[in-house]
């Protein structure tokens, strides 16, 4: 008998996720591979066991999972982590009914929430964003996702990249950073296009100079980055060895869904207004749709990503927070919600959505997204009867038990 680390037993389910290892497609999307009254055994960091009863361990510490379930820690494939301010005042403009451009041109939205991240110090940012990975911690994200794009100069860019260098550091939370420089065209730039030539010609270089980013990824879209800025800024960022993403048909329909084919980005995000025809070449190409609910609830719009359609067609689906001052929760248990109540997903698509197609939409599918035998110790215990329950039971945080890497980083007391 093996002495392990933490033996997890008599859990209602076991949520292991295993399978192909790639992101899920079709009707992959609804195999949680269940172990019901299962064990976890974790040793060293890492998973060293999953199965029936509790298995041929014996641990040093032994967790009863009786009545609940276990599963992998939530990814976050998509966050704003670092910012300084509120927006909460736009909460009121958004009731009168302003849209998103109109609330930006009412002196809100991102340049706003630039003005007050460049007058920050990195202290300042580190300290505010610490609070956001506690709370993410404390309703199981476990990784996450984070871009610059706040900043939009090179030294604030600069400067926000470094903090998630620092927060990695500092946080349980493993951080996958993206540069956003294309976020917005900042105030003190009358041409986007000369906006653009600092991206390509300083901000790109120098990120992976400083080695700050693995992605490099745009805000595609009217008013913001044209399909030929948007196809410059990626494809500068993959001669640098920067992989693209992309804000993509959010508020109308482009063609950024389309580009995200042609560059073989690993994520379109958002994809609101993706055409049809689009579709079956995001599910040929592989690139995954990053769907995000909650900005759709934030702006108090009613038609959410058409996830049906592009499930159906074997697009592999993930689900993100969008976390960022317009839209701001740091719970992916929500987003599971929303995704389930408005875009027609099943309980087993969203939790699958959420954690290893996540993690495969920020290349962290080979450590972590499942309860596999060698990959990271990133477990939570949920106190639900049944997986459907991540999704019946809202309003409320589930979680129990995170377990991160290994060492357990939070636990209910009560």
């Amino acid at each position: 008998m093996k002495t392990v680390d933490i033996l997890i037993k008599n859990a209602n389910e076991v949520l292991t996720l295993r399978g192909p290892r790639r992101a899920r497609k079709g009707k992959e999307m609804r195999e949680l591979g269940i172990i019901k009254d299962g064990y976890v055994a974790i040793d060293e960091g890492k998973i060293v066991g999953a199965g029936r009863g509790k298995g041929d361990f014996k641990a040093d510490e032994v967790i009863d999972a009786k009545g609940k379930i276990v599963m992998p820690g939530f990814v976050d494939p998509h966050t704003h982590l670092v910012f300084s301010g509120w927006r909460d005042f736009e909460l009121k403009l958004k009731l009168k009914g302003l849209s998103y451009e109109e609330i930006s041109r009412e002196g809100g939205g991102i340049n706003y929430t630039v003005q007050l991240t460049r007058k920050a110090s990195k202290e300042k940012l580190v300290e505010e964003a610490m609070k956001r990975l506690d709370m993410m911690l404390l309703h199981g994200t476990t990784t996450c996702e984070a871009k610059s794009g706040y900043g939009l100069d090179v030294e604030n860019e600069i400067k926000i990249l470094e903090v998630y260098k620092e927060l990695n550091s500092k946080h349980q939370i493993d951080i996958v950073p993206t540069f956003l420089g294309a976020h917005a065209v900042p105030p003190e730039f009358n041409d986007s296009d000369d906006y653009v030539k600092l991206i390509v010609e300083e901000m790109i270089p120098k990120v992976v100079e400083k080695n700050l980013a693995n992605f490099c990824d745009v805000f595609c879209e009217r008013g913001y980055f044209n399909l030929d800025q948007s196809r410059r800024i990626l494809l500068r960022g993959k001669e640098y060895g920067l992989k693209p993403k992309l804000h993509a048909d959010e508020f109308c329909s482009l063609g950024c869904s389309r580009l995200a084919c042609e560059v073989k980005a690993i994520s379109a995000d958002h994809l609101l207004k993706v055409p049809d025809d689009v579709i079956p070449e995001l599910a040929r190409v592989g690139t995954i749709a990053i769907l995000l609910p909650a900005t759709v609830f934030s702006l108090m719009n009613k038609e959410f990503a058409p996830a049906r359609k592009l499930i159906d067609s074997g697009v592999a689906v993930a689900l993100g927070t969008d976390l960022n001052p317009n839209c701001y929760t740091e719970n992916m248990q929500f987003v599971i919600q929303l995704a389930c109540f408005y875009m027609g997903m099943q309980p087993e698509e969203a939790i699958v959505a959420s954690t290893i197609n996540a993690a495969y939409s920020i290349k962290k599918g080979d450590q972590v997204g499942s309860i596999e035998e060698g990959k990271l110790a990133d477990v939570l215990i949920l106190n639900a009867p049944s997986h459907t329950f991540i999704s019946y039971h809202f309003g409320v945080n589930l979680v129990n038990t995170v377990i991160k890497r290994g060492k357990i980083v939070y636990q209910q007391d009560f």
